[in-house]
């Protein structure tokens, strides 16, 4: 039904309010959601690895959105084309609902994303943005750079680069040129203070069927 194609970082897999013409469903690698704030800047309200899919709008009869998908970190995904998908969905009412399963995993990460933006510290909002990426890639070493952090946070980049200090001095993670390196996953979800694990265990629930 669909077909095999790689991704690239900074591939734009969806334009904002470009018609959504196909669903991706990801075998490797990250994808980033972000709305445009009024100033210009991007701003991640999401992320989609393995776990999903790009596309979810289409589940509701909407054809686009004004964000923008893009890929953070490459891999490849199954491409299926938008109409194929809809009538895919009409003749397997089970696959239809736990994909709606996922729409609300996925609304809850970006309601998540919100609370952790308006309440938590940057160090808080970095470490819980490496454990969910760190969950998608389930692979403790990843090329990320600052420039990229700094709009995955809505912060400037000097922000970025110091909380990484943080994490690193406290011994969580290990940073070199444009690489990070998880070193302690436990202490990182201590430093998340909390903002880490709402939709986590939602999937675990609701998807994979475990309390």
């Amino acid at each position: 039904m669909g077909e095999r194609v790689a991704i690239r970082r900074k591939d734009v897999l969806i334009g904002s309010h470009q018609t959504m013409g196909h669903v991706l469903f990801l075998e490797s690698g990250v994808v980033s959601e972000a709305a445009r704030a009024p100033d210009g800047r991007r701003i991640e309200v999401g992320i989609v690895g393995g776990e999903g899919f790009v596309g979810v709008p289409i589940l509701f009869g909407v054809d686009a959105t004004p964000h923008e998908i893009s890929v953070l970190l490459e891999g490849e995904a199954l491409r299926i084309e938008a109409e194929a998908f809809r009538r895919f969905l009409d003749g397997h009412p089970a696959a239809r609902s736990l994909f709606l399963r996922y729409a609300h995993i996925y609304q809850l990460q970006t309601a998540e994303t919100a609370v952790a933006n308006g309440v938590q510290t940057l160090e808080e909002r970095l470490a819980r943005w490496l454990l969910m990426c760190h969950d998608r890639i389930r692979d403790d070493e990843f090329s990320i750079t600052h420039e990229s952090l700094s709009v995955m946070l809505g912060v400037r980049r000097p922000g970025v680069t110091t909380a990484l200090h943080v994490l690193e001095g406290a011994g969580m993670i290990r940073g070199r040129r444009s690489h990070i390196q998880i070193l302690n996953r436990t202490k990182l979800s201590e430093a998340a203070g909390g903002s880490y694990g709402v939709p986590e265990r939602e999937y675990r629930r609701l998807i994979e069927g475990k309390v």
